[in-house]
């Protein structure tokens, strides 16, 4: 599936480590293939209708929501900071 990355995911990913960018890459890579991909976690937020958290790492997470074939790349961040503005 395709993936779109909004100015938000672009700018929250620039503030990441080097390594976590490099895992973020990986992830973004299995999402286009496969957003069930089993590695991704892929799951409902619960405060958030719509949007779909998936790991990064046991720390990181991004958010995307599903616009007909398209995958909408909302936030990227640590866990807490990412969920809290999904």
């Amino acid at each position: 599936m395709p993936v779109e990355l909004t100015e938000r995911f672009i700018k929250q990913y620039g503030r990441l480590p080097g390594a976590i960018q490099q895992k973020v890459d990986k992830a973004l890579i299995l999402l286009d293939a496969d957003f069930r991909h089993p590695g991704l976690r892929s799951h409902p937020v619960e405060s958030a209708p719509g949007i779909i958290e998936a790991y990064v790492d046991r720390k990181y997470r991004m958010t995307f929501e599903r616009r007909g074939d398209i995958l909408i790349m909302r936030n990227v961040d640590n866990r807490d900071d990412c969920l809290n503005q999904p």
